[in-house]
């Protein structure tokens, strides 16, 4: 008997989700630039103890390594 197609790989729906967040439906939160100094909004919670970068600072921040 060939079960090829019964198994539940396609129709697994642990992660039927993990594409509905979308940049439109993101919650933003206010941050200070570490560099600048402007305003700018994350998608996360800022942490107190680590830099946040606005959109034109961060590139400089960013590691050259791909992971």
């Amino acid at each position: 008997m060939d079960r090829r197609g019964s198994g539940s790989f396609h129709n697994n729906r642990s992660g039927s989700d993990r594409g509905s967040f979308t940049r439109e439906n993101r919650e933003l939160h206010n941050a200070t630039c570490a560099d600048c100094g402007n305003e700018t909004k994350v998608p996360f919670i800022p942490d107190p103890n680590r830099p946040v970068y606005c959109r034109d600072c961060l590139p400089a921040h960013r590691s050259s390594k791909k992971y």
